[in-house]
C-alpha cells in the first residue's frame, strides 16, 4: 500500500516542476505503460483480475479520461481544483480514484480521500462502482458512510459519504486531519450542508496548506465562487461532454403534466429505443403520473412491449433500485422524478429520451412567520443543459417550454432560503472544537440568523454569553432538528424516553404513510383507523411503530412484513429507516449516559409526560381553534390553517370532535395551508412548559389574552399540579387501538 505510484506506473504526474500533459503522444505512452507495467494492484498488492482490465477499457472511453494528467498536475500545485462536466462524463467515479493515487504517491502522509454526495443512495452506488473499477473489496480499501449505515474501516483509502455526515465528523475532528484530499461533488447544487462545508474548508486550508479540495460540478463555478477560493480560476478544468441530444421545444401553457404523459405514450408507441426520464415538479405529480402510466400501460397492445413507470422520489431509500428485466422482452422504464439533481441517473446507460417541464419546486423559509412557503419557479440554465446530456447524442430531449424563455443563469443557494437554526447550532458546536469561522459564499440573511439565535435561546441551548450551554452541547450530539433534540432530552426528565424516541425516529424518517393508487385511495383512511390514537398523531405514530415491530417479531402470524405494510398502506422502507434511526438514538443516549425509561405507553401519566416533552421542544408550534370549525390560529405568526386530511383529527370518521388547542409538527403554508402531525394539548400544559419570555414575546391576539387571563388568575399551575396528582395515583390505562 505504501509503494510510490511513480515507480509503479512510470507516470510522473505528481512532480510539481514537470507537467505530464505536454502532448497527445505523452498521454498515449502513459496509457500504454499503465496497461503493461501495472500487474499488481498498488492499493492492496494483489494481482489485477481480468475484470479490472475490462473496466479499464470502458473508463478510457469516458470524457474525463482525457483530462487525467491535467487534473493530476493541477492537484499537485493548487489547494483548490474545480472540475466541471455533466453526469455522463465520469467525474464522480474517476476523479476520486485519481485523488487516491495522488495520496498514495505521498505514502498517505497527509491522509486519505473522502468524496461527498448529496444523497445517500448515490454515495452507496458510487462506492460499489469504484471498488469494482479499482479491483478492491467494498468496505476495505473503498467504502461509504451514510446516515444510519457505515461500510468502511479506519484504514479505508477512499470513502464516499453524504455531506452532512462529513460535517458531523468535524465535531470531533474540526480540521479533518484524517484526509489529504476532500472531494465535494455536486457543488453546483448549493445545498445548505454543501455551502457550510465549503465555507469551513476555506478556513481549514489556511491551517493545513497540504490539504487539497476538489470541487466537482455539472456547470462551471459562478464568479463569486471563483473569487471565494484562492487560485480556483487557474485550476479550472472543463470536461468535454459528448454531443448533446436533439432538443425539441414546445409550449404547453399550464398543462405540462398532461403533455408530458401524452409524450411518454407517443414515444412508447413509436418504438424508439431507450428508457425515458420525466422531470416533473412535485411528489404528488410523480405518484399520479405513475398511477396513470401504469393504468395506460396495461391497456396497450402487447406488440408494443411493457411500460414500467418508476417513481424516483429524491431522498427516499432505494429510489433507483435496479429492476429485474425479462430476457425476452425487457420493459421500457419511465423514470418519474422531481429532483433537481440530474446525477441521480449517472449509472443508467439506457436513457434514450428526456422530458423536461423546466420547472422546480422550492421551499423558501420566511423567518417572520417561522414557516416555509412553496414556490414553483424555472430551473436554471445549467440544470437544463445538464438534463440534455443524460441521453447522449442518439437521444432526444423534449423541453416543454418555449425556446426563448429566459432561464436563470445560476441556481439560488439554499442557505438563503432555509431555516438555519440547525446550522447555527452546528457552528456553535464547532466554536467549542476550535473552528470559530465559516466564510460563506453567500452569507445568510441577518434576520434569519437573529431568529435562529433567538430560537436556540428559547430552547435553552445558549448560555447568557451566547455560547452553547450544556443542554446545547448534548442537543448537537443528536442527529435531529434542534426542537426534536430538545424534546428527546426533556423526555429524560419526564420519564418517557422510550415513547418519545419512537416519535423522533418516525418523524425524522420519510413518511410511513404510503400513497396507494388512485382507485384504492378511499380505503386509505380505513387502513389506518386501527392505529389511530385519541390523543393525536404523535401517539398514532407510536402505535404504528409498535405494530410494525410486533409483525417483525412474529412474521408467521402476520404472513409477511412487506405484505402487511402493503395491505395497510404503510411504507415498508420508511419503517425500516425509522427502526434503524430508533436504534441509533437509543445508542447515543446510552453513550452519553442519559436515562432510558421503562416503556409505559398507555397510562394516563405517561400520556401527560409525552405531551410535556413534546411541548418542551415544540412550544413555538401551538395553535387554537378560534371558531370551533377547524380554523386554527397559530400563536407565533397569527396565520389561520386547517388540520391535514390524513391526521386523526382530519378524518371525517372521528367522533371525538376537534380539540381547541393543538401542538403541530409542521405547517405547510402556501402548499395546502395545513397543520401536519397534530396532538391535542391544554392551555395549562402549554403555560407550564413554555418559557415565560417566549410567551410575553408572542404577538397580541385573543388566544394570548386567554392565556394571560389564566396566568393572572393563577389557575394554570395549581390545576396542572392537581391533575398530575390524580394521575399519579391512578392505574387506569388509555385505550391503545
Amino acid at each position: 500500500m505504501a509503494q510510490d505510484l511513480t515507480s509503479v506506473t512510470g507516470l510522473d504526474c505528481f512532480e510539481e516542476s514537470t507537467s505530464c500533459c505536454e502532448d497527445a503522444d505523452a498521454l498515449s505512452q502513459g496509457d500504454k505503460e499503465y496497461d503493461d507495467i501495472l500487474e499488481l494492484n498498488q492499493f492492496d498488492g494483489l494481482p489485477y483480475s481480468s475484470r479490472f482490465y475490462k473496466l479499464l477499457g470502458e473508463r478510457k472511453e469516458l470524457p474525463v479520461w482525457k483530462a487525467k494528467c491535467e487534473f493530476m498536475d493541477a492537484l499537485a500545485k493548487e489547494p483548490f481544483v474545480s472540475v466541471t462536466g455533466s453526469a455522463k462524463t465520469g467525474r464522480s467515479s474517476q476523479i476520486p480514484q485519481w485523488c487516491a493515487e495522488f495520496c498514495l504517491s505521498a505514502h498517505y502522509q497527509h491522509g486519505m480521500v473522502v468524496c461527498t454526495q448529496i444523497h445517500a443512495q448515490q454515495a452507496i452506488d458510487l462506492a460499489l462502482r469504484v471498488a469494482d473499477e479499482m479491483d478492491v473489496n467494498i468496505g476495505h480499501e473503498v467504502g461509504y458512510s451514510i446516515p444510519l449505515e457505515t461500510c468502511c474501516t479506519s484504514e479505508t483509502i477512499l470513502r464516499y459519504c453524504t455531506d452532512d455526515m462529513l460535517l458531523r465528523e468535524m465535531m470531533s475532528d474540526p480540521l479533518l486531519e484524517g484526509y489529504g484530499v476532500i472531494v465535494v461533488d455536486q457543488a453546483h447544487q448549493r445545498t445548505v450542508a454543501t455551502d457550510v462545508l465549503l465555507g469551513l474548508l476555506k478556513d481549514i486550508t489556511l491551517q493545513r496548506p497540504e490539504l487539497r479540495v476538489v470541487l466537482l460540478a455539472a456547470v462551471g463555478p459562478e464568479p463569486k465562487q471563483l473569487a471565494h477560493f484562492p487560485g480556483l480560476a487557474e485550476s479550472l478544468i472543463r470536461l468535454e461532454s459528448t454531443a448533446g441530444a436533439e432538443v425539441v421545444h414546445s409550449s404547453t401553457g399550464d398543462s405540462y403534466f398532461c403533455s408530458a404523459l401524452r409524450l411518454v405514450l407517443e414515444i412508447h408507441r413509436s418504438k424508439g429505443e431507450g428508457d425515458v426520464v420525466v422531470f416533473l415538479v412535485t411528489s404528488q405529480e410523480i405518484d399520479l403520473a405513475r398511477d396513470i402510466l401504469q393504468h395506460e400501460g396495461n391497456s396497450l397492445h402487447p406488440d408494443l412491449g411493457k411500460l414500467r413507470p418508476v417513481a424516483v422520489h429524491p431522498g427516499r431509500p432505494g429510489a433507483l433500485t435496479v429492476l429485474e428485466e425479462e430476457e425476452s422482452s425487457p420493459p421500457r422504464r419511465v423514470f418519474l422524478t422531481s429532483s433537481p439533481n440530474e446525477d441521480f441517473f449517472w449509472a443508467v446507460s439506457s436513457i434514450g429520451f428526456v422530458i423536461d417541464v423546466g420547472l422546480e419546486k422550492r421551499k423558501v423559509y420566511n423567518p417572520r412567520i417561522r414557516t416555509n412557503s412553496v414556490i414553483i419557479q424555472p430551473i436554471s440554465g445549467g440544470q437544463a443543459a445538464s438534463r440534455r446530456q443524460l441521453t447522449g447524442p442518439a437521444g432526444k430531449c423534449f423541453c416543454l417550454y418555449p425556446e426563448d424563455r429566459q432561464l436563470p443563469t445560476e441556481a439560488q443557494s439554499y442557505i438563503l432560503e432555509s431555516a438555519i437554526t440547525p446550522t447555527v447550532l452546528f457552528l456553535k458546536r464547532l466554536e467549542i472544537a476550535g473552528l470559530p469561522h465559516c466564510d460563506f459564499i453567500d452569507r445568510p440573511d441577518p434576520e434569519s440568523l437573529m431568529q435562529a439565535l433567538e430560537e436556540l435561546d428559547y430552547l435553552a441551548a445558549l448560555d447568557n454569553d451566547g455560547n452553547l450551554s450544556e443542554m446545547g452541547i448534548i442537543m448537537s450530539e443528536l442527529p435531529l432538528e434542534p426542537q426534536m433534540a430538545k424534546t428527546v432530552l426533556a423526555s429524560c426528565e419526564f420519564d418517557c424516553v422510550s415513547e418519545v424516541v419512537i416519535i423522533a425516529a418516525m418523524l425524522a424518517a420519510p413518511s410511513c404513510i404510503s400513497v396507494p393508487p388512485v382507485q384504492q385511495k378511499p380505503a386509505l383512511t380505513q387502513c389506518h383507523m386501527k392505529f389511530r390514537h385519541p390523543e393525536g398523531d404523535h401517539f398514532t405514530l407510536i402505535n404504528i411503530y409498535k405494530a410494525f415491530k410486533q409483525c417483525q417479531q412474529n412474521p408467521r402470524e402476520y404472513c409477511n412484513v412487506e405484505k402487511w405494510c402493503q395491505d395497510l398502506c404503510l411504507d415498508h422502507a420508511a419503517l425500516l429507516t425509522a427502526d434503524t434511526l430508533h436504534s441509533e438514538l437509543i445508542n447515543i443516549l446510552k453513550r452519553i449516559e442519559l436515562p432510558i425509561s421503562v416503556p409505559a405507553f398507555g397510562s394516563r401519566n405517561n400520556t401527560l409526560n409525552i405531551k410535556r416533552a413534546l411541548l418542551a421542544g415544540f412550544f413555538m408550534q401551538v395553535a387554537r381553534d378560534v371558531d370551533g370549525s377547524g380554523n386554527y390560529f397559530i400563536l407565533t405568526n397569527k396565520h389561520v390553517a386547517q388540520i391535514h386530511r390524513l391526521s386523526f383529527y382530519g378524518a371525517k370518521s372521528t367522533k371525538l370532535g376537534l380539540p381547541e388547542w393543538v401542538l403541530f409538527h409542521e405547517h405547510s403554508f402556501s402548499e395546502d395551508n395545513c397543520l401536519r402531525t397534530v396532538t391535542q394539548i391544554t392551555p395549562e400544559e402549554f403555560l407550564h412548559v413554555a418559557p415565560q419570555y417566549f410567551f410575553y414575546n408572542l404577538p397580541a391576539s385573543e388566544s394570548k389574552d386567554i392565556l394571560q387571563s389564566m396566568l393572572n388568575e393563577g389557575s394554570s399551575h395549581p390545576q396542572l399540579e392537581q391533575q398530575e396528582h390524580l394521575e399519579d395515583n391512578s392505574n387506569e390505562r388509555c385505550i391503545v387501538q
